[in-house]
């Protein structure tokens, strides 16, 4: 068997899903840290140590679980962990370190000018903090737009994104919330805090700022002025949801908070839903795109049955696992993912997101890591040869269809869409609807990568080439 991970010593076909941190991605994590150590300074200034400690436990506590959370909801295409964790440490860094700055700034020359401190700080959570601190978190979504435009294949990627700036940002204010609300009103003006913000709405800066990732979302698969306008749509929405919290909360008593919390749980159910569809519209690019592929052992029925499903690839995992230990396993997550981004990546063709010799490169590049994942498939050797004839081992997909039958899902269309969505002719643009007319040199007549010396055009050793 052709090792995985020694196989990617040198050919390495993982470099296409591009998760390896750059010097620009080190230094922003960086300048990022110092910003958190600066704003946290600030907090340890305010109160004493002990204090300090205490809000800052209190503020971390719930984060894993939070992000969890936001990470259930990324399993189908996952994005890349270093591009993640930068939108969180430029939420809990820079973002709450500038905000503070501009938020004080305000204040005290709001303060100035109506003399009544407690108006004053009403007025800036209502009017001049959400400006503020929703532009400061949603500078890193328009930088992903400009450098990392392929990173967003839906809305699904914008609120994933905009959900780790906003989880960032909440930690980090949180403790100062926590410590001005324990300076106050001592131990009972804390957990009435705690309550409302790290119980009761968790989710209020991710919800906010998610309206500016799915405007985002949208604007990286258009150009000219329907993007611009639809991200300063989203940068208002994002504004007036931020601004409708804090008025109802500074102004209408337990009332108002009511009314705001039943605002954000609309909201929140309105995006689960564009999710979901979101989801479906993956699984429908996968049906529509990847049968093509077929012609050289790439996928078969089974895999495009088993990439239809979040339970179904969990139980391809498991079962590489079960059979292949971890490189097994990470074998079949590497394929389940360059499926995906294989398909997104005609969906952007189509669009006009991506110029020719882009489509070929990236095309290559992911066939050839779902060839190379493929080797390390734990194939057992009595099943190679009904593999080889597409049908999968036992465990693999259980209900898969016999070869010869497609795979249907309930309620899409033949082509693996939903009603209305896109027809046999929708692929990139002078392209047929499976790939290029002609291939790079050394790919057949579908654009496909060839195998390693010696292996079939699936990449596959003779007599190996389904699983």
């Amino acid at each position: 068997m052709f090792g995985y991970s020694r196989g990617m010593a040198s050919l390495d076909p993982r470099a296409v899903l591009k998760d390896r941190p750059s010097a620009g991605l080190i230094i922003g994590l960086v300048i990022a840290g110092i910003c958190a150590l600066v704003s946290f300074s600030f907090d340890i200034l305010n109160g004493d140590p002990v204090q300090f400690t205490l809000a800052l436990g209190l503020a971390v506590a719930p984060v894993p679980l939070l992000l969890a959370g936001v990470l259930a909801l990324d399993r189908m295409e996952p994005e890349p962990r270093t591009t993640l964790i930068f939108a969180f440490a430029w939420g809990a860094g820079i973002a709450v370190l500038l905000a503070g700055i501009l938020n004080s700034l305000n204040l005290l020359a709001l303060e100035r000018t109506l003399g009544d401190p407690n108006s004053a700080r009403n007025l800036v959570a209502t009017f001049g903090a959400p400006p503020v601190e929703e532009t400061l978190k949603g500078l890193v979504l328009l930088g992903l737009l400009r450098f990392r435009r392929q990173e967003l294949d839906g809305p699904t990627d914008g609120i994933i994104y905009a959900s780790m700036v906003g989880l960032g940002f909440a930690m980090s204010e949180n403790v100062s919330y926590y410590l001005a609300a324990l300076d106050q009103n001592g131990p009972q003006g804390l957990a009435a805090t705690v309550v409302l913000r790290g119980v009761l709405s968790p989710f209020a800066h991710p919800l906010f700022t998610s309206l500016i990732g799915i405007s985002v979302a949208y604007a990286a698969n258009r150009r000219g002025a329907p993007a611009t306008i639809m991200i300063i749509a989203g940068w208002i929405g994002a504004m007036a949801l931020h601004g409708t919290w804090n008025g109802f909360a500074s102004f209408g008593g337990l009332g108002g908070l009511a009314i705001a919390y039943l605002i954000l749980m609309v909201i929140l159910v309105i995006e689960i839903t564009v999710i979901v569809r979101d989801r479906k519209r993956i699984v429908g690019l996968i049906h529509h795109y990847l049968p093509p592929y077929e012609r050289n052992g790439l996928v078969n029925q089974a895999d495009i049955y088993m990439l239809s499903s979040l339970r179904r690839r969990r139980h391809a995992r498991t079962w590489a696992r079960a059979l292949g230990g971890k490189a097994g396993a990470r074998a079949m997550s590497d394929y389940q993912l360059a499926a995906t981004e294989l398909g997104l990546l005609h969906e952007r063709a189509a669009r006009g997101g991506v110029d020719e010799e882009s489509f070929r490169g990236t095309q290559r590049s992911l066939a050839d890591l779902m060839a190379y994942a493929r080797l390390s498939f734990p194939m057992p050797e009595r099943h190679q040869a009904r593999a080889a004839k597409g049908v999968p081992p036992p465990g693999y997909a259980p209900g898969a269809p016999t070869p010869g039958h497609p795979p249907r899902i309930p309620g899409y269309g033949p082509g693996g869409f939903p009603p209305g969505g896109p027809g046999s002719g929708y692929g990139p643009p002078g392209y047929g609807p499976g790939g290029p007319p002609s291939s790079p040199p050394g790919y057949d007549h579908g654009g496909h990568a060839p195998g390693p010396p010696g292996y079939d055009h699936g990449g596959y050793p003779p007599g190996t080439a389904a699983g």
